[in-house]
């Protein structure tokens, strides 16, 4: 039978999501644990691969598997398991049909980042930090220009092997939280490095060093070389995944930052 989970992890000691030979990776920890409970290798499937030090709120993966083990019994036995920095948050029965990457109809992602002159010490690894002073509406300004369906090839990482550059940003907004400053997206996709490189653009537009139409030069160029900085993985969360409803995948709660 197919089972559906929900993740969330801390990535800074991980060598990202992906499975690799002589690295920690969140894969390998959480295939561990599931073949664990169901006592026979277990393969697992993601809705979004991250890289070394990213974080999620709410990532989705599906196994395969023919042990047969409550919904509750998965998710309870697969934490005695794991890490303290990952944890099944839910598990389910989505049906034989159901796919984490291909049935997702759309995803977000919170990047966050601590805008003081002191660097972070309690929040060391799990948010960026930028001393210099962000003006958080200018960034806003910015990524309106990026708001729906675009090629964003000049946001891509050049290693990137999405076919396609084109995607959807359903979603971008930009707040300020006392020194935090918080950046939600929300898209059909995601190419690799993608909200990163966004981030990177629109603090560039806050500290003054580019108007916040320099956002649309980027975009219209398709050009990375023009893109600026790519933001540090630190602040970076994958925050929620959406599905269809007949899968009975539930939805991402509110994010802690």
């Amino acid at each position: 039978m197919r089972i559906a989970a929900v993740v969330e992890y801390c990535g800074l000691a991980y060598a990202g999501w992906q499975r690799q030979d002589g690295a920690p990776t969140v894969q390998g920890m959480v295939e561990g644990a599931l073949s664990a409970v169901a006592d026979h290798p277990v393969t697992v499937h993601c809705a979004g691969r991250t890289d070394a030090g990213v974080h999620a709120l709410h990532q989705v993966i599906h196994f395969d598997t023919e042990a047969e083990r409550p919904p509750r019994g998965w998710m309870l036995g697969c934490n005695v398991h794991l890490p303290p920095d990952i944890s099944l948050l839910w598990a389910g029965l989505p049906g034989e049909d159901f796919h984490a990457r291909y049935s997702a109809t759309g995803r977000s992602y919170r990047y966050v980042i601590l805008n003081r002159s002191a660097r972070p010490g309690l929040l060391r690894g799990r948010v960026a930090w930028e001393c210099r002073p962000l003006d958080e509406r200018r960034m806003a300004e910015a990524g309106a220009f990026l708001v729906g369906r675009h090629d964003f090839s000049a946001f891509r990482a050049r290693e990137c092997q999405a076919k396609s550059p084109v995607r959807e940003v359903r979603r971008l907004e930009v707040r300020r939280s006392s020194d935090m400053i918080i950046l939600d997206i929300e898209a059909d996709g995601f190419l690799h490095h993608m909200v990163r490189n966004i981030a990177g653009v629109l603090m560039a537009a806050g500290m003054g060093k580019a108007p916040p139409e320099w956002a649309r030069e980027v975009l219209e160029s398709r050009d990375r070389a023009a893109g600026g900085v790519t933001a540090p993985a630190e602040g970076l969360y994958l925050a929620g995944i959406t599905y269809p409803p007949r899968f009975g995948i539930p939805g991402p709660q509110a994010p802690v930052l």
